[in-house]
């Protein structure tokens, strides 16, 4: 059953996960992929990571949907931020200062081995593509299914046995690093200030992050005394950051929330760039089209160099089964940001979906693109075995495939079809050598034993 995800795809694997995904996107815990917050979280993380004395690039940065207010680090220098952080914080200050604590535990060492974790931040949820449906679930829906079915463990885990000395000792360091950044520390400050109550409440009233985080009024106090030495301390958060924070909440919000609590926290009363940002998501997922069509278009005029406007455009027309209409929008935001692999990726599916034999070609570029960025993206693997298969490259379909499934864990899977594409590749090419490397590691992989002893068991 061929399903070309994003393109209002006639099959009922678009509606089932339509249901799980909207109205409620709560069921759907799990990373979350978009350019735009990615962006802003990256522009405030790299420097704190170089103040740390962390390759920013080493880092592996994941957002998680989870209303809950958490935030947490793995081994393999892997930082998790829950939405419920971002949408919490009054500042970008006070996410810097989360940020910047996190880092502190990251660059101290004080982690706990945690692969679970790591492993379901492979199967991301992509908030402009494709419908916010989950990737895994392209050729994959046994691995999307096992991240649904686990998500409300995902959030509840305590990956931290924390010490009141690990913390206060992050603390310093997070104060340490906004000052060498030239930044205030005020912000974790007034964060840790907000919610210190949580310390008083049981265990089971208090947010996640205070459960893994215990606050004391000893680290409060210390850490108010660093950051009232601090230079900086008055250093104040620029119009720009005031307003890219608003606008990744309304995002948040316009793709996460219903419709009608978007259309409540965002009136029609409320004309700022954020409020009507919120309104025109909203509008899409309540299949207003036309109206969403308007409202991004009165955006996309504003700003005409906003990639990311350029991108919602596509994006509604694309989904409204208009994919040749979305190109245009879907190539300036790759003009205005062509660093950005997921801004590729929504042109390749696009250029895909229109099934011509130019665009096909063009896609395969803007793939190769992505997969140099980003080599374990299991969507673009998928997307290259399609746009592969389109041309009756079959071999190289396989191989494409063979990817797919390696990255998102599935190894019996991962084995079949790269063994199929050494068959059919010409041997000594570049493409025969790596399906033979896929099926060496893949058998070389004490998971892959492990899944197969699994099968042997439920047999």
């Amino acid at each position: 059953m061929k399903c070309l995800l994003g393109s209002l795809c006639k099959t009922a694997i678009l509606s089932f996960f339509m249901g799980i995904l909207w109205p409620s996107m709560a069921a759907a815990q799990g990373p979350i992929r978009d350019s735009e917050i990615e962006a802003v979280v990256k522009d405030w993380s790299y420097p704190i990571f170089e103040a740390a004395g962390l390759r920013a690039q080493d880092v592996d940065l994941y957002v998680i949907n989870d209303r809950s207010m958490n935030a947490f680090v793995t081994r393999g220098q892997k930082m998790f931020l829950h939405t419920g952080i971002i949408l919490n914080a009054q500042s970008p200050n006070e996410l810097k200062g989360v940020i910047a604590h996190e880092t502190g535990h990251m660059a101290d060492g004080h982690l706990i081995r945690s692969d679970d974790a790591i492993a379901k931040a492979s199967r991301p949820i992509f908030l402009t593509m494709g419908l916010g449906i989950l990737a895994a679930i392209a050729g994959a829906p046994d691995a999307g299914m096992a991240l649904l079915s686990s998500a409300q463990q995902f959030g509840a885990v305590t990956f931290f046995a924390h010490s009141r000395v690990q913390e206060a000792a992050a603390d310093q360091a997070a104060a340490k690093y906004m000052e060498a950044t030239g930044q205030s520390g005020e912000g974790l400050l007034r964060f840790f200030e907000r919610f210190r109550m949580q310390e008083v409440l049981s265990g089971a009233k208090r947010f996640p992050y205070f459960l893994n985080h215990p606050l004391s009024s000893d680290r409060i106090t210390a850490l108010q005394r660093r950051v009232t030495a601090s230079p900086y301390r008055n250093t104040l958060d620029s119009p720009e950051e005031l307003h890219r924070l608003a606008m990744i909440k309304a995002k948040i919000i316009g793709f996460l929330e219903l419709p009608e609590t978007t259309f409540n926290l965002y009136p029609e009363t409320d004309t700022s760039q954020p409020a009507r940002y919120a309104r025109a998501i909203a509008n899409h997922h309540a299949a207003s089209t036309a109206k969403a069509l308007v409202q991004i278009a009165q955006l996309v005029e504003e700003e005409p160099e906003n990639p990311f406007f350029n991108e919602l455009y596509g994006q509604i027309l694309f989904e409204s089964g208009q994919a040749l209409n979305s190109l245009r929008y879907h190539q300036r935001s790759v003009d205005l940001r062509p660093d950005a692999p997921l801004l590729r990726l929504n042109l390749a599916q696009a250029q895909i979906a229109t099934d011509t034999t130019q665009n096909i070609e063009d896609a395969i570029v803007q793939l190769k693109a992505v997969l140099g960025l980003e080599n374990d993206n299991s969507f673009a693997w998928y997307q290259l075995s399609v746009a592969y298969e389109r041309q009756g490259k079959i071999p190289q379909a396989k191989l494409a495939t063979a990817e797919q499934a390696y990255a998102n864990g599935n190894y019996g899977r991962a084995i079949a079809f790269a063994q199929r594409a050494i068959v059919d590749l010409e041997q000594g090419t570049p493409e025969w050598r790596r399906a033979n490397d896929i099926t060496l590691v893949v058998a070389a992989d004490p998971r892959f034993r492990r899944q197969q002893a699994q099968q042997q068991q439920r047999r």
